[in-house]
């Protein structure tokens, strides 16, 4: 059986991974290596794996995804929105025991309609993962812990 962290990282077998900082937007070189060793920018020194996603906008949602070695999935979402409210903390659990593997982000479409538009958002909950900036997989609708992963590891298989 594949796990998470075989079928994200895929052929990621390289001596460094690039990895946007959340904070600055400062590209790093990480080696692989050491991902679980809490890796820090090194303009900011912010932690650049955090435990929680990090909160992307219309000015940061690019630069972030399109700089990331490492796949990225992007949860859009409202702030009104009750399956979104439900899945929040699903999607946080996932994000703190894949640290290090996928890096996860949210993007509010109320407060960012740019990039909700560009990408044709019509509901949400809606899961897209990023690899090497382009759209790879796209769920929509509230989902578990366990159904997040299970779309991960799918979707990173074929992508």
């Amino acid at each position: 059986m594949v796990t998470l962290a075989q079928s994200a990282l895929g052929d990621l077998e390289m001596e460094s991974l690039q990895i946007p900082c959340p904070s600055c937007l400062s590209s790093n070189r990480v080696p692989s290596a050491r991902l679980g060793e809490g890796p820090k920018c090194g303009r900011c020194k912010s932690r650049l794996l955090g435990e929680h996603p990090v909160a992307l906008d219309d000015r940061t949602f690019q630069p972030y995804v399109e700089n990331a070695d490492l796949p990225v999935v992007v949860d859009f979402w409202a702030a009104w929105c009750g399956p979104c409210r439900m899945m929040a903390p699903q999607f946080e659990a996932t994000a703190r025991a894949q640290t290090g593997r996928v890096l996860f982000a949210k993007l509010d479409t109320e407060a960012a309609p740019g990039v909700a538009s560009r990408y044709g958002i019509r509901s949400i909950p809606t899961l897209i993962l990023f690899r090497d900036g382009r759209e790879t997989a796209r769920q929509s609708g509230a989902l578990s812990r366990a159904q997040i992963e299970s779309w991960l590891v799918a979707n990173s298989r074929a992508a």
